[in-house]
């Protein structure tokens, strides 16, 4: 735990040498953030703002023209002789027509800024999120600290949050208690010129320690948002990968390092809460002052005769003046908060990136042809510049020519995009496109005229209208059916319940690999660009739907330059030049036949590689050629997934988590629990509080005992009791100074450890929550993210802020009612029984702004997960320039929020328009009721006022409780939030304690009768019926279609869903009944899109197990074949991966995947198309890694490519949900053109043939060779007409004869009657045997078939045969 927060610091500390970089840019907008927000306001936010500053100045001024009017009748009422009846009404309305006055500044106060601060934050997080996509890759590539995801999703829900909270609340109170700070300074001039010269200046001290405390506050309050953004990019990345988090066990760890992250924030939260306390506790100088007051007072009043009304309602004006500017300071923190968050926001607002998406400059050609050229190109990326991708790169490009970009993995195909794109700019060299540089042309124009589609497929959170739109915006839906058609992906969309308004999930979750593919295939189509670039377009494609889309790709290319990064050689066949990239250079260049003609170059030798490895496990194309005249069975790629299943309740979704969402109550027991651990600190807190809350009835009884010296007649006795009031005066200075610190430390310390202990126990729980939680619209990354962010800080500001005002309230209204009660009982009656309506009204406005909370906060959640997208899914969006579809998509996420904030912006201004008028009111009516006891000598003056201050005050702190609803409320939804949370039981127990807990497993699976359909769309049933077994040490593979349910069975192997009927079974036992962490901990799996987290190789790899050693990792990554690039990298495995591994190429983020997965050492290994990002080299060494490792453990196997499966112990074909055919690979075979295999073999075959590898013109035993050749090549016969005829797997070839057979076989099967042979002298008399050798040797098999065959039997010379 130590080393953790040891690397945690320094992450922090790099943080820190990265902003003194740019410390004075950064300085710059921290001064003037706040005015930089204003700074970005229409005309209608001024008009609002300049009207809530009015609303602000008539309520700050309500103090002064109260006092105005009670200086007359302070003076008045001590004249008992001359108060009359008329006398007390004409003071209570002087007092109504100021409680009009003050209410409609309320009014004003409330609505205005509430709406303006809607207006402005919205306006913020758009301008800030525009940005954000803005930047150029290479800034997000060189990011520091925590994630740059969560660092936007930070900004855009904490930081909004809290720069809406200032500009709503924070800065009109701040502007109210200016005000009235102000003009009680100057009602105090007006009433006492003599005492304000005295008492003004002493208050100026309370700025002092303000801006004293505001700074240091600031300092903390950066190094604690520095922290949690640490802290928050872990939390994010687990939450985004949670199936590699479940799949893997880590859970706990996970948890631990996110608690290991929070952990400096505590010191720091400490220091911040004893900063907070003595600058609030600061404003005890007041109480100081009243003593000066006091005494001098005394002075004017016996030595100048002053009247002691004016000389008291001076001194209030002071004094309250005093204290609105104290108040002031408590605004201090929040305007540094919101200072931190906006220089944040504006930091990256005004950041100019290298490469501006937003730059309308440059040339734009009426007509591109779309001819490119790489002049001498050195390249490397941002984040690794001490090594070099591409050096001295050239290549040419003619218009709408077809080029295949082929390498093995990481030799710098991707980067050539990535350049061509200008994700990127190189460091010598220069691109040029119809001879124009492309720096030179319009990026916005420049990318418009490229289509991109990715190896992974990105998609949005949004329909699958939406996500092909982001091809084109202005796109007919004519349009868009025709690119989709063209993308093969039609018809899965249509039998879809919703069609193309299906909503895909965050990143595509709830569509398969290859529907995803076919939907990005589908927005590039659409764009019908100039320059098409595939990389790896098709690789998540099945056999029949990547015939299909490369056909259309095909098609799509013609007119247009095109070019291909493709492992498949199917997919380059065609193309007019092949370039070999090796070490970052072009090192061959040519079209297929004339690469191949080289057969000792680097091409040539990788596709004799591709047809040793692919043709070893691929048999029978003669069925394939016979295919060519019958198109076979057309199925319907996607039935099973898109199936309408009118049994299944319609209403499951709707029904999901519905306990959860309604059976929660207020949890004050609960949250009693969570602050147990802390009791002594809350004990102390609440200890500050009361006393606090003491002082204020205390200071206020002596405030009317002083006023009533000022009216007795014996001026000896006015000093001698002005004195001992003074002092009381001085011991509340120094007693509020303490009991601040005391207060606010104390809960300080209790509020960051509870923030602390929220975020751990939430997170954690959130952890052993099943995936169908995950998969609900409410539970996205992105929204629980915001919510862990905000959630606890709301809760925390519940606590440690309400609770302490709570605690005064409480502590002061109840020693104000038993002073009132004994003073003057009728005129506290009277005083009492105003409060309900004071409390009452704030109590509405809570009500009322309750409901439309929850839904802003739910609203905001949507933008948040959007804004998590966006900004994970960059590159995709700069390619396709969709920066404006994506604000669109953003703007709509706001709709509903603005709304419902308009709606409470009405009611924030009737609510303090009622709440202002009541309280002034109430003094007009208390002073009226006190005036006729007074008249009815039923009280005495001295208890008259201080009754009236006393009760007056209590209603104050209610009123200010009350300010503070919407904290309130925003900290109880928080609280309900986090509980609804913690109090949630997972479906499925992950720690079961009486669970079966096996310290191993044989891995025998069993599936038994399994119907299955995802929680999220329960009208599409996935696997019916489905059954099959796999027995311990076994090798079975799954094959079917795109969407036939073969990725869903391993997700049931993993549990991450249950079955809605039938079992799984591991070695005889449900696994339902297995403890959850237990059994996946001997599970290991590798998807098809590998899960890379933002940390070193090394990290990345031993994710797999822990307590790991060096060796054990370099072993791993030795038999992933990874470790020959990690040592390459100048950092090797301390190599920094990136967010979501961004710095790595897609093979090498598989391989690390497949590390990760082997040092795991499973029982059982699920490989989803795991091979699926490598290249033919790469995966065939990997392949023959994974085949170790297979070894002795059950292997459940998924994948297109029928070459990665043929040699499992089972293959079960899966169509529609069900397990069609059984059995090996031989046996499948069998079955013939009815069998389903047969059908997906002979596509397969289809696509080999046309990829070149069965291209035999150039082959040294196929085609036309001259006699010189043949001699050479020591060919025995001749064949014309050719045609190539792989040989059959296990024949059983023993002798002559039994080769003549397996030539018959072949002779019967593939019409070889057409094969005509010329038969060499020394080649006996059997040309059968050498054309099967011969066709064997072309197959890979040949090494094979000689080990079974006798040479000699055949007969022949060796020399004869070219051996």
């Amino acid at each position: 735990m130590a080393e953790k927060v040891g690397e945690i610091d320094q992450k922090i500390e790099s943080n820190e040498r990265l902003k003194s970089k740019c410390k004075g840019s950064v300085q710059t907008i921290l001064l003037g953030s706040l005015r930089t927000v204003l700074k970005h306001s229409d005309g209608l936010d001024m008009l609002l703002m300049a009207l809530g500053t009015i609303g602000c100045v008539a309520d700050g001024a309500c103090m002064s023209a109260i006092m105005l009017v009670l200086a007359n009748l302070m003076n008045g009422y001590a004249a008992a002789t001359s108060l009359t009846p008329k006398v007390i009404n004409t003071y209570a309305l002087s007092l109504l027509y100021v409680a009009i006055g003050v209410g409609i500044g309320g009014f004003l106060e409330g609505f205005c800024w509430a709406r303006t601060a809607e207006r402005q934050t919205s306006r913020l997080r758009t301008r800030y999120l525009q940005a954000v996509l803005r930047q150029e890759v290479g800034f997000f590539d060189t990011f520091q600290g925590a994630s740059m995801t969560s660092q936007v999703v930070t900004s855009i829900t904490t930081g909004k949050l809290v720069i809406q909270g200032v500009l709503s609340e924070k800065i009109p109170n701040f502007m109210m208690n200016i005000a009235m700070f102000i003009t009680a300074q100057m009602a105090a001039l007006y009433l006492c010129w003599r005492l304000a010269i005295v008492g003004i200046p002493a208050l100026l001290m309370l700025i002092i320690p303000g801006l004293v405390y505001g700074k240091l506050l600031s300092d903390v309050g950066e190094k604690i948002q520095e922290a949690y953004g640490v802290a928050g990019g872990i939390a994010e990345q687990a939450l985004s990968s949670v199936r590699t988090v479940y799949s893997y066990v880590r859970e706990e760890k996970t948890a631990e390092s996110y608690s290991a992250a929070l952990k400096p924030t505590l010191k720091l939260g400490f220091k911040q809460g004893l900063l907070k306390g003595m600058a609030i506790g600061s404003v005890g100088i007041g109480y100081g002052v009243w003593a000066l007051q006091g005494w001098y007072g005394s002075i004017l009043v016996t030595e100048k005769n002053l009247k002691g009304g004016n000389i008291f309602t001076a001194g209030v004006c002071i004094i309250y003046g005093g204290f609105a500017l104290g108040s002031c300071l408590i605004n201090v923190k929040h305007f540094m908060d919101a200072n931190v968050a906006a220089a944040q926001i504006f930091e990256m607002i005004e950041r100019v990136p290298n490469i501006d998406s937003a730059d309308q400059q440059g040339k734009v050609m009426s007509d591109a042809k779309g001819e490119l050229e790489f002049k001498d190109i050195d390249f490397v990326y941002p984040s690794r510049p001490e090594s070099k991708v591409l050096q001295n790169f050239n290549l040419k490009v003619d218009a709408c020519q077809t080029v295949g970009l082929v390498g093995g993995s990481g030799s710098g195909k991707s980067t050539v995009i990535n350049l061509l794109e200008r994700f990127y700019d190189p460091l010598e060299g220069e691109i040029l496109l119809d001879g124009i540089s492309i720096k030179t042309l319009q990026l916005k124009w420049l990318r418009s005229q490229m289509g991109l589609v990715n190896q992974e497929p990105i998609l949005f959170a949004t329909s699958i209208k939406e996500n092909i739109l982001f091809g084109k915006e202005e796109a007919s839906e004519e349009e868009i059916v025709q690119a989709a058609k063209a993308a093969n992906a039609h018809n899965f969309i249509t039998q879809l319940p919703n069609g193309y308004d299906t909503q895909v999930g965050q990143l595509g979750i709830k569509m398969s690999g290859g529907q995803k593919q076919r939907i990005s295939i589908a927005r590039a189509l659409l764009r019908n660009p100039k320059i098409l670039l595939l990389d790896e377009a098709t690789s998540s494609l099945d056999s029949q739907s990547e015939k299909g889309v490369q056909d259309a790709l095909n098609q799509a290319s013609i007119g247009r330059t095109t070019i291909v990064i493709a492992h498949r050689l199917s997919t380059l066949r065609d193309a007019d030049l092949i370039a070999v990239i090796q070490s970052g250079q072009v090192v061959e260049c040519g079209s297929h036949d004339q690469l191949v003609q080289n057969i000792h170059g680097p091409y040539s030798a990788m596709v004799q590689l591709q047809r040793a490895f692919m043709n070893d496990k691929t048999v029978s194309p003669s069925e394939a050629i016979e295919s060519n005249k019958s198109s076979g069975r057309d199925r319907d790629v996607d039935a099973a997934e898109t199936k309408n299943i009118s049994t299944t309740p319609s209403n499951y979704g709707s029904k999901m988590d519905q306990e959860t969402k309604e059976q929660y109550g207020p949890y004050l027991w609960h949250f009693i629990q969570i602050t147990g651990s802390q009791w002594k600190s809350t004990l102390l807190g609440c200890i500050g509080a009361l006393c606090t809350g003491l002082i204020q009835p205390m200071h206020y009884y002596c405030m009317g005992a002083l006023l009533a010296v000022y009216f007795i007649n014996d001026h000896d006795e006015i000093k001698s009791q002005t004195r001992k009031y003074c002092f009381a005066f001085l011991s509340f200075a120094v007693s509020v100074f303490i009991t601040n610190v005391i207060q606010h430390y104390s809960f300080g310390v209790m509020g960051e450890n509870l923030t602390k202990k929220v975020r751990e126990s939430t997170f954690a729980k959130i952890m052993t929550f099943e995936i169908e939680w995950f998969d609900q619209e409410d539970n996205s990354s992105g929204a629980l993210y915001s919510r862990l962010a905000t959630d606890a800080t709301m809760v925390r500001t519940l606590v440690a802020d309400i609770l302490a005002l709570v605690t005064q309230a409480i502590s002061s209204a109840t020693l104000s009612i038993i002073l009132g009660l004994v003073l003057a009982w009728k005129l506290a009656l009277a005083a009492i029984a105003m409060q309900p309506l004071i409390i009452s009204t704030f109590y509405m406005k809570a009500i009322m702004m309750r409901s439309m909370s929850k839904k802003i906060l739910k609203a905001q959640n949507k933008s948040s997960e959007l804004a998590s997208e966006a900004v994970g899914n960059h590159r995709i969006i700069s390619a396709f320039y969709s920066q404006e579809k994506v604000m669109e998509l953003f703007a709509a996420t706001q709709i509903g929020p603005k709304n419902e904030s308009l709606k409470q912006s009405w009611y924030a201004g009737f609510g303090l328009f009622v709440a202002q008028f009541l309280a002034a009111a109430n003094a007009g009516i208390l002073f009226w009721y006190g005036g006729k006891l007074l008249y009815h000598k039923e009280i005495k003056y001295k208890n008259l006022f201080q009754t009236f201050f006393i009760l007056v005050s209590t209603g104050r702190i209610i009123a200010e409780t009350g300010s503070m609803n919407m904290d309130l409320l925003k900290g109880a939804n928080a609280l309900k939030s986090i509980f609804m949370i913690l109090k949630r039981t997972s479906k499925m127990n992950p720690d079961k304690k009486d669970g079966i807990n096996p310290v191993k497993i044989s891995g025998d699976i069993e599936l038994k009768e399994v119907d299955f359909f995802y929680p999220t769309r329960p009208k599409q049933m996935i696997l019916t019926g489905l059954s099959f077994k796999i027995d311990a040490g076994k090798i079975v593979a799954l094959v079917g279609q795109s969407g036939s349910g073969k990725s869903t069975i391993i997700r049931l192997i993993q549990r991450f869903y249950d079955p809605s009927k039938g079992s799984v079974e591991i070695d005889g036992f449900d696994i339902k009944f297995y403890n959850l962490r237990a059994l996946r901990s001997h599970i290991a799996w590798v998807g098809q899109e590998p899960t890379i987290f933002a940390g070193s190789i090394h990290e990345n790899i031993a994710y797999g197990k822990e307590n790991v050693t060096e060796a054990e990792i370099i072993e791993a990554s030795t038999l992933a074949n990874a470790h020959e690039f990690i040592s390459s990298m100048e950092e090797g495995y301390a190599t920094y991966c990136g967010e979501r591994g961004v710095q790595l190429s897609g093979g090498q983020k598989q391989r690390l995947a497949l590390a990760r997965a082997i040092l795991k050492n499973p029982a059982i290994l699920l490989l989803d198309e795991a091979t699926s990002a490598l290249d033919v080299k790469m995966e065939n060494l990997v392949q023959d890694a994974l085949e170790k490792t297979m070894v002795a453990r059950t292997c459940l196997v998924v994948a297109h490519r029928l070459s990665t499966v043929q040699k499992s112990d089972k293959i079960s074909v899966i169509d529609k949900g069900r397990v069609v055919e059984e059995g090996s690979h031989d046996e499948l075979l069998s079955k013939g053109e009815k069998g389903a295999y047969h059908s997906l073999v002979r596509l397969q075959q289809q696509a080999i043939l046309r990829s070149g590898v069965g291209n035999t013109a150039k082959h040294p035993f196929f085609g036309v060779q001259t006699d010189a050749d043949k001699t050479s090549q020591g060919i025995p016969g001749t064949v014309e007409d050719h045609m190539f005829v792989p040989v059959m797997h296990n024949a059983e070839v023993h002798n002559k004869d039994s080769a003549v057979e397996v030539l018959c076989k072949l002779h019967e099967q593939c019409s070889l009657h057409r094969l005509r042979f010329s038969v060499r002298e020394n080649v006996n008399d059997d040309p059968y045997t050498w054309f099967a050798l011969s066709v064997a040797n072309c197959l890979g098999d040949f090494k094979r078939l000689c080990s079974v065959v006798a040479v000699d039997e055949i007969g022949g010379s060796r020399s004869s045969r070219g051996e």
